[in-house]
């Protein structure tokens, strides 16, 4: 699948690039998607506009509603969150950037987590792509 990369933020693109490229190289699906790197500001700005909650989360996904454009969709992701959170769960970094650009691209494609049926489901997904990459969760 062809990832479409944009960094807001003075992060390392090199090494984030690499890894969102090895993660979604295993993946056939037609469409792209792009992937914006934003700030924890920009990130809460576009909850707050989208979803009326203000403050900042990990990643947010917009479908892309234009038949004639051949991407799935946007994906947003805090970097700044993403490391937050892999420190809270003991993970590497890594990691927690690969299942929020993962979660993101299964939000493009219609699958969500609002019953126990559909989380269940879309974890399943998700670990299986990200095994692929080598990313496996590690349960302690």
């Amino acid at each position: 699948m062809k990832t479409n990369l944009f960094f807001q933020t003075d992060d390392s693109p090199k090494e984030i690039q690499k890894l969102i490229h090895h993660i979604f190289k295993r993946v056939k699906e037609k469409q792209s998607i792009q992937i914006i790197f934003v700030s924890q500001n920009e990130i809460q700005r576009l909850n707050r506009t989208y979803r009326q909650i203000d403050q900042p989360t990990d990643v947010l996904s917009f479908i892309n509603d234009d038949p004639k454009d051949k991407s799935l969709g946007d994906i947003f992701i805090s970097i700044e969150q993403a490391r937050k959170q892999a420190s809270s769960y003991g993970h590497s970094f890594e990691r927690e950037l690969g299942f929020l650009a993962v979660h993101g691209y299964l939000h493009l494609k219609g699958y969500d987590h609002h019953t126990e049926a559909e989380e269940k489901e879309m974890q399943k997904m998700q670990e299986d792509i990200l095994a692929k990459a080598k990313l496996e969760r590690i349960v302690k």
